[in-house]
């Protein structure tokens, strides 16, 4: 499935850190980041996510909310959030979201080819439409680049 902007974000609800639950519905009339990487403490990964952390005031003061999805196990997922100080919710994906968002596809490496999650960011606005969307995000600049997208909503 290829999603657009302005096509309506399919629905989720997912376990996440600090036993949360993050959900369309409960985000409904709130703009917020929906950005899956591939799995927790992993170099890359981490980077992200600490970008996403440091960019945290100034993206709440545009009133947006940051959530991180991948396929990692609950357990993972709060070890990876309580090392970095991660005070935004890192959700479960089991059911399908990265599926239904189109960004869980066939990867290749060294000759291999598996399913895996490749790095995308949705900001999705107050209507739960998507309002920008970035796809095999490359880490350095990208917090900037949704903040800035964030301030144009």
């Amino acid at each position: 499935m290829t999603l657009s902007v302005g096509d309506k974000a399919p629905d989720f609800s997912m376990p996440a850190t600090g036993e949360r639950t993050v959900s369309l519905n409960g985000l409904r009339g709130k703009p917020f980041v929906l950005y899956f990487y591939p799995k927790a403490d992993t170099p890359g990964c981490t980077r992200e996510a600490c970008a996403f952390q440091e960019a945290l005031p100034q993206l709440g003061q545009t009133g947006l909310a940051i959530i991180g999805v991948s396929k990692d196990k609950m357990p993972a997922l709060e070890k990876f959030a309580a090392k970095y100080g991660l005070q935004f919710p890192l959700a479960s994906d089991q059911s399908g979201v990265a599926e239904a968002y189109g960004v869980w596809v066939e990867k290749s490496m060294y000759g291999r080819t598996y399913m895996g999650m490749e790095r995308s960011t949705f900001l999705i606005d107050a209507h739960g439409k998507i309002a920008a969307l970035w796809k095999k995000v490359k880490v350095p600049g990208h917090a900037a680049q949704v903040l800035d997208a964030a301030g144009k909503m």
